[in-house]
């Protein structure tokens, strides 16, 4: 989105200054792109903001706000042009230059009332990263962390809202990619493989969506083992906290098929989860 918005008629004017011969609709030619020191740090900013309103090439627009920045580094319209910098390579998907104009902003003018915004920008260039990583979480791990200095720096930002809503999603996004390879031990009969990713998921992050499959499939790791004190506390776990979830009901006959009953039993560490959980500290 660009920061500010012109009139019809000022827009006009920018453009009869700016769009030279030689021009397609895409922006300027190579020759006239190099000559841009003949303009204000003014045009050229607005001729960055009207390449990203119109053009399909958000990376037109970066040159424009890239152009501002080097002619003239200590404007206000060189402040502007960085943050217009990172959003639009953002909108191009060229996360690591957006990271490295929101990381510049962020250094440079730290207490900006854009600072916040510049941080959400370096919080989304991970955070849209995340489905193209795989298992490799790396990216996971710095949005949360980038969202969380979101939340904990700028609270009463209008950014918070939506840096907490990805902050949940991103944290269950890892919960997930823990149930993934926990299903694929599980499937193969590498119960103590499976049941250390459960057991991630019900210890680190029992907030999320994931920990009622993973009680779940502790119970069915730990019945193929023949763990049944194991199995019937962490049938009890879910049974306390998730009873009207279908993965109890399957936990739950289950159990009952071996003649056993979801209740907490032993001295195991999921025992130990579910006295915490009764004395009111999980969950």
């Amino acid at each position: 989105m660009a920061r500010s918005k012109f009139s019809a008629s000022v827009m006009a004017a920018v453009l009869a200054g700016l769009v030279l011969t030689g021009c397609d609709r895409g922006g300027l030619a190579e020759s006239d792109k190099r000559n841009l020191d003949r303009f204000t740090a003014e045009e050229i900013y607005k001729r960055g903001e009207f390449e990203l309103e119109n053009s399909r090439k958000p990376e037109d627009a970066v040159f424009y706000f890239s152009e501002v920045e080097r002619l003239y580094p200590y404007s206000e319209w060189a402040k502007r042009a960085l943050i217009m910098q990172a959003y639009s390579n953002h909108r191009a998907q060229n996360y690591e230059e957006a990271r490295g104009a929101a990381q510049r902003f962020i250094d440079t003018f730290p207490g900006d009332e854009d600072a916040a915004y510049a941080q959400y920008l370096l919080a989304l260039s991970y955070y849209d990263q995340i489905d193209e990583v795989g298992r490799d979480q790396g990216l996971t791990f710095q949005a949360l962390q980038s969202l969380r200095t979101v939340i904990e720096q700028y609270p009463d930002s209008e950014y918070a809202r939506s840096a907490i809503l990805k902050f949940d999603l991103a944290f269950d996004h890892l919960a997930g990619k823990e149930m993934e390879i926990g299903r694929y031990y599980l499937k193969r009969g590498h119960y103590a493989a499976s049941i250390n990713r459960f057991r991630v998921v019900v210890e680190e992050f029992q907030t999320t969506t994931q920990t009622p499959e993973a009680l779940l499939r502790l119970v069915e790791a730990y019945l193929a083992l023949g763990l049944n004190d194991e199995a019937q506390t962490a049938g009890a776990i879910l049974g306390h906290n998730f009873k009207s979830s279908p993965f109890y009901e399957d936990a739950y006959r289950q159990l009952r098929g071996r003649g056993l009953a979801p209740e907490a039993r032993g001295d195991n560490w999921l025992n130990n989860v579910y006295r915490q959980m009764i004395q009111g500290r999980w969950l």
